[in-house]
């Protein structure tokens, strides 16, 4: 039977009809997905799984495990997990065939456990994130005597990143000559779109002119279109080293005109620059006369 799936994507989340079902190894995937605390649920829950499946076989056994009252399965979950975690105390032990045939088949599960779940940890930790951060709102001001779409990206890390690439979509709806409704997607021409270090923060500008899809826009025509813009950076994190990547969105209601970031840069006696994150969100008013 076809599946639904529910993907969010920023702001908008999409119902995916008649999906095809997943192979079994989008389970690997799925998995890498997992916040921390879901992760280690699952972990944990798998991990008492499996003792339960083996405290029940032992029980099963009779006499199987020296040292265990028979049937009993607090007594043989324990010493299935002294026998996954290879430990072995050595106050029980196998008796019987059955005991060691059991016993043999869980050793080599607890193999895989581990080799698994050392794999699944170690990629998780070994996955660098973005730490990058987009500014709170857009903002639509003067620069260079030219309206300008601006936006302050901020690299949170201590160390500077490398080969940085910008880029804003701006998407909204348009009719066709026929007079069907349609999304139409606009790429940004930006005044810088790649940088080769990214120490800490930047201003993404959109120079507003003739060709760009943004000329003439005001709050509400932006509204009637019901306009969206995503921002997107890719760098390289150079301690792993490794590709990050990382985006926002924002609505026509997050784009404010007649207003621009304030400063945040400012020079030391040392000579060195002082970047104060605390107002990376603030913008002041600005004169603004659109084209």
């Amino acid at each position: 039977m076809p599946r639904t799936v529910s993907v969010r994507a920023g702001q908008t989340e999409f119902l995916k009809l008649n999906v095809e079902h997943r192979e079994w190894r989008d389970a690997y995937h799925w998995i890498l997905s997992l916040t921390w605390p879901r992760f280690t649920l699952l972990i944990a829950a798998v991990y008492i799984s499996i003792n339960a499946f083996f405290a029940l076989l032992y029980c099963l056994g009779g006499q199987a495990i020296a040292g265990m009252t028979p049937g009993s399965f607090p007594q043989a979950f324990f010493f299935s997990i002294q026998t996954l975690a290879t430990v072995g105390y050595g106050h029980m032990y196998p008796e019987s065939t059955y005991g060691h045939f059991v016993t043999t088949i869980e050793i080599i599960s607890g193999m895989f456990w581990l080799a698994v779940m050392t794999g699944l940890i170690f990629v998780r930790f070994s996955r660098p994130t973005a730490r990058i951060v987009f500014s709170d709102s857009l903002v639509i001001a003067p620069f260079n005597g030219r309206p300008a779409l601006m936006l302050r990206v901020a690299n949170l890390r201590d160390h500077s990143m490398v080969e940085a690439e910008f880029r804003i979509l701006f998407t909204r709806d348009e009719m066709t000559t026929e007079g069907v409704e349609v999304r139409r997607f606009y790429p940004l021409q930006l005044e810088l779109d790649r940088a080769i270090i990214f120490p800490a923060v930047l201003t993404m500008r959109h120079i507003i002119d003739e060709s760009s899809p943004l000329h003439g826009a005001t709050p509400e025509s932006l509204k009637a279109c019901d306009a969206f813009l995503l921002a997107s950076v890719n760098c390289i994190e150079t301690v792993i080293p490794a590709a990050v990547q990382t985006q926002k969105d924002y609505s026509y209601d997050e784009i404010e005109f007649g207003r621009r970031f304030v400063e945040i840069y400012e020079d030391t006696p040392d000579g060195r620059l002082m970047v104060d994150y605390g107002r990376l969100h603030e913008t002041e008013p600005a004169p603004f006369a659109q084209n």
